[in-house]
């Protein structure tokens, strides 16, 4: 009888591609996966990984278990569903993965909301960028992830999700208090072609928008500054350091020496969440989605 726990530790690393990856997939020490994955070996009397430099890489035996390891869990889960759906309650535990101002914005109201009404669950939140978002949901490492698309940039999902519409988030662009453009109703881009710009760090979805916003407008981005965390950036705004684009969600109280202008062309946030169809029959995603769009709703 093949270990259920043991082919879910070969499926991590097949997901992740090393011990160390799986181990953190699946929250446990890389001694953990060594051990699980002996013990497998083992029960299957077949050899399933081999050495890869200073890594390993599952053997041809490794694959074709490693595969069939993915559908045995895939259906392990749509089990787990039925059985929660029968039970018509919202149980056990849901994980959440957000972006830093969703996670700042959403989450506690929803957290919150979710353990008055289903005192049963338990939910783990997590901060992370929505690439990575999308690919720990995909991976099955989260339940359910708060992700986002700009109005003029996608952001690539792929089949076999679900998603439910939040909420449509505007950005301003920020500027030091002294700023020629400072008391403007509204401004365009294009009026911050010579001005420096503090930005999401590099290889971030939020960047690649940044830029490729800029450059649609024929500004060249001439970026100062990089910082993950909006209070990050305003902070540098407030020194006189550049501008930056911030979002409304989450932002908080703007420090002294900031100003928010309005930009003409609006500049939106499509904010949704994100979930495994294979999981769409459990109440507790359901609950979950649902205490999210309460969240996300002006009172």
């Amino acid at each position: 009888m093949l270990n259920l726990e043991r082919l879910r530790t070969l499926d991590a690393l097949a997901r992740h591609g090393s011990v160390s990856g799986a181990a953190d997939g699946l929250h446990v020490t890389t001694s953990a996966v060594s051990q699980q994955m002996a013990k497998l070996e083992r029960e299957v009397g077949q050899q399933l990984l081999a050495r890869n430099g200073r890594g390993v890489r599952l053997t041809d035996a490794g694959r074709l278990l490693a595969d069939h390891a993915a559908q045995i869990l895939s259906q392990v889960e749509l089990a787990q569903a039925d059985i929660e759906a029968q039970r018509g309650q919202a149980v056990g535990e849901v994980r959440i993965g957000a972006f830093p101002t969703a996670a700042r914005g959403l989450l506690p109201t929803t957290i919150s909301a979710l353990r008055g009404a289903h005192p049963e669950l338990r939910v783990r939140a997590h901060e992370l960028e929505p690439e990575e978002a999308v690919r720990q949901v995909v991976r099955g490492d989260l339940d359910l992830a708060v992700v986002l698309d700009w109005n003029n940039q996608r952001l690539p999902v792929p089949g076999g999700l679900a998603r439910a519409q939040l909420l449509d988030d505007a950005a301003d662009v920020a500027v030091p208090a002294d700023h020629p453009l400072a008391q403007r109703a509204e401004v365009d881009l294009e009026d911050f072609a010579d001005d420096e710009w503090v930005s999401w760090p590099e290889g971030e979805f939020c960047y690649e928008w940044l830029v490729f916003t800029l450059r649609s407008k024929g500004i060249e981005p001439r970026i100062a500054h990089m910082a993950g965390e909006h209070h990050t950036q305003l902070a540098l705004i407030g020194a006189g350091l550049g501008v930056c684009v911030t979002p409304r969600l989450g932002r908080g109280p703007v420090p002294e020496g900031v100003r928010l202008v309005p930009v003409r062309q609006k500049m939106l946030r499509h904010i949704y969440a994100i979930w495994r169809v294979d999981a769409d029959r459990r109440p507790s995603i359901r609950a979950a989605v649902s205490a999210l769009r309460s969240a996300a709703t002006p009172t």
